[in-house]
């Protein structure tokens, strides 16, 4: 790719990635067919339809693109390696393995490289609802009849966790309350496809959610939320490379605090309803920015940012409070001539005029977004590697960005 001229005109944005896999991992609640519609067509899904189709159930499209899982009276309860590996978000198939078979045999997740993200916080909560277990071979296997309420307390908001618990917990005996629990609107989107599903279930998008317990759920057609991430990416590449551009089928209300820092760095952004337009008319104003659990800045968009700051007026820290060792991407942002100092979990970056184009690989999903974004505005052609990474997270990612007007190409072997 090469710097490209201001980017000019509109791009849909897809349903929520980090909604659409617990979504497909609640289908496996009720036996029938689940449709899930607004589900993304990236590698991901693709791996959570794998999954399930391992776990017993049947996953396709329909003609109008919903994506449709038909799940059995029986499961197996097995989610195996070489799937598991691929993705840390699969292990949500424990919760509902659990509450529908009273066994589940999960491998350990892989995924992105953030560092130690450990799943003892979900094993906790489990083992407080009645369930058992034991780690061997690199699986973990948990053991349980009927799961029974309790009042679980995380120490820290965990994202996964909490959506594990919930559907672990819907169909438990008696009430469970979740303390400190994940505020996002994946959550919130989780909790209301299980209410729809028979669940009964308050306080989801709060930090205490309460959930009574029901006997059985049943199967649901559910509309999967925008993806926020996504439009953070679009909302960066007209940041790097100037213009005006509107974002349809989004919800501006799940971003508040993004968009308060673009426009404190100079953006200007208008609100309609289920969409936003952006627009930046000079060089963006550094400012400091701190990742937080919902509804801070979410650690997806840091890359975005850090990029974005890299080619700002003045000096920023940005500090990662959420995944030990998500600064990976610095070396390759420091190859296209970003000026960039790491002390601990701060990145000190001192926005530099232009970036400069370099060959770059792509080492996770945001990270390979965010290089290709700083190509958009960087001297001479930028070439990323590692886009399977990218392919994990955004549909059809280049063509959206040159129906923007960007200059950039894909090369398959």
């Amino acid at each position: 790719m090469r710097a490209s001229h201001p980017l000019e005109g509109s791009v849909a944005i897809q349903g929520a990635k980090n909604s659409a896999l617990k979504l497909m991992a609640a289908a496996l609640l009720a036996p029938g067919t689940t449709r899930l519609h607004q589900v993304p067509d990236i590698t991901d899904v693709a791996i959570m339809g794998e999954v399930l189709t391992a776990i017993g159930a049947e996953v396709s499209r329909d003609p109008d693109g919903a994506l449709v899982i038909s799940t059995p009276e029986e499961l197996i309860p097995v989610a195996p390696y070489e799937l598991v590996e691929k993705m840390r978000a699969s292990v949500v198939v424990f919760g509902p393995l659990l509450a529908r078979q009273g066994f589940a045999r999960v491998s350990l997740p892989g995924g992105d490289d953030f560092g130690h993200r450990p799943i003892d916080i979900h094993l906790r909560a489990f083992g407080e609802l009645g369930a058992s277990f034991v780690t061997e071979h690199g699986y973990v296997e948990g053991r349980c009849g009927r799961l029974v309420g309790r009042e679980i307390a995380f120490e820290f908001p965990s994202h996964t966790a909490t959506d594990n618990v919930l559907m672990a917990a819907v169909t438990a005996r008696g009430t469970t309350v979740i303390e400190n629990a994940a505020r996002e609107p994946e959550v919130q989107d989780l909790a209301a496809m299980l209410i729809a599903m028979g669940a009964q279930i308050s306080g989801a998008g709060t930090s205490r959610i309460e959930i009574e317990g029901v006997d059985a759920l049943h199967p649901v057609d559910h509309t999967t939320i925008p993806d926020r991430v996504e439009a953070a990416t679009f909302l960066a590449a007209v940041g790097i490379a100037g213009g005006s551009i509107t974002l349809d089928g989004v919800r501006p209300e799940h971003m508040d605090m993004l968009l308060e820092k673009l426009v404190t760095m100079g953006m200007s952004i208008h609100r309609g309803e289920g969409s936003l337009t952006a627009s930046i008319g000079e060089r963006l104003r550094s400012v400091d920015i701190a990742t937080l659990p919902y509804p801070g800045v979410a650690t997806d968009y840091k890359p975005l940012l850090v990029t974005m700051l890299s080619v700002a007026n003045g000096v920023a820290i940005a500090s990662e409070n959420v995944f030990a060792g998500r600064f990976g991407y610095i070396d390759e942002l420091r190859r296209m001539g970003a000026d960039i100092t790491i002390e601990g979990h701060h990145a000190i970056v001192r926005g530099r005029d232009q970036l400069s184009g370099a060959p770059v690989r792509a080492r996770d999903i945001r990270a390979g977004a965010a290089l290709v974004i700083a190509g958009l505005g960087a001297d001479g052609v930028t070439e990323v590697s590692g886009v399977e990474h990218i392919d994990r997270g955004y549909e059809l990612f280049v063509e959206k960005l040159r129906g923007l007007g960007a200059e950039i190409t894909r090369e398959f072997d």
